[in-house]
């Protein structure tokens, strides 16, 4: 049952954005068309020059705030955004990515009935670069554990208090790939998640994405957070109960980003590792490991038949 407006709490939504002007208006309109009553926008641009100012300014007056400014990259623009923030419930959208119509008020609905709940996740489309959906990655009911065996969620369709984040401290301008993975870990040890078996928003995947051009990278950013985990205090027990787990979660993760890089012959290699530590788990993407193979003996014809598809990760 929906919330009356009385009841609603306030969503604040901060884009951030840096020429993505491609796919900036449909980014934008997918927040102003929710229709919902108490919406914050606060959009964050890093200086661009390929027009998209021109597109922020057409929808200035609908903006809470919106600057275009030098940054220093994507998590500095979300903490501006989130720093001028005063919405009950926070979240952040790409400029490349979408809401699907009527999140707004099943998010709304969710945490107004759902007080103890300060972090929620749903599943997530897969468009392409003309917005044309393509797939629907769905997850899990998932636990702090999981997330720390890096099983990951879609950054678009996450919502959460602003309470947990003002507990847990902004986004760690360290990381440039898994920023949204390592803040996730932070809140889920404050508070329970839920899981929303129904899709929020679409992510759009073209090659100028970083999970597409830069894949290869994220790697560096997994074992990064590995080895924070480990330093911290309230999450060693949990790594030190299920360090197989989570090792084999770390292994197999890099070497899905490897194969979405190009890199067939490295990614097999940590998915053996992945299987070393984790058989059962690694086994769920059988379809990644065949086509990492298929991939590396330069079989491209039947590489054009292999369909993408996400399993729970």
């Amino acid at each position: 049952m929906t919330p009356n407006n009385t009841t609603l709490p306030r969503i604040s939504i901060v884009t951030p954005s840096f020429d993505q002007a491609a796919f900036l208006e449909p980014s934008i309109r997918s927040v102003l068309d929710q229709d919902y009553p108490d919406l914050e926008y606060i959009l964050i641009d890093g200086a661009s020059d390929d027009g998209s100012q021109k597109i922020i300014e057409k929808y200035a007056s609908r903006f809470t705030y919106w600057v275009s400014e030098p940054d220093k990259g994507q998590a500095d623009a979300i903490n501006k955004g989130f720093s001028r923030a005063t919405g009950e419930i926070l979240a952040w959208l790409n400029s490349d990515d979408v809401y699907l119509p009527g999140a707004f008020q099943r998010v709304a609905a969710f945490f107004a009935s759902h007080p103890g709940i300060g972090l929620l996740y749903a599943d997530l489309h897969s468009i392409d670069y003309a917005g044309r959906h393509f797939n629907t990655i769905t997850y899990a009911p998932y636990t702090l554990a999981d997330l720390l065996a890096f099983r990951i969620i879609g950054q678009p369709s996450v919502f959460f208090r602003r309470s947990l984040l003002d507990s847990a401290g902004l986004l760690d301008l360290s990381y440039r790939y898994l920023l949204d993975h390592h803040l996730w870990i932070r809140l889920a040890s404050q508070t329970e998640m839920h899981y929303l078996p129904q899709p929020l928003a679409a992510a759009r995947h073209h090659p100028a994405a970083k999970n597409v051009a830069e894949a290869a990278a994220f790697g560096e950013e997994v074992y990064r957070i590995l080895d924070w985990t480990r330093s911290q205090p309230d999450l060693q027990p949990i790594i030190a109960s299920q360090s197989r787990r989570v090792l084999g979660g770390a292994h197999r993760l890099n070497a899905r980003y490897l194969l979405d890089g190009g890199l067939p012959a490295e990614s097999l290699k940590f998915y053996a590792k992945a299987f070393m530590q984790d058989p059962l788990y690694t086994l769920r993407h059988a379809h990644r490991i065949l086509f990492a193979l298929l991939s590396l003996l330069g079989l491209g014809w039947l590489a054009k038949v292999y369909i993408r598809r996400d399993v729970q990760n």
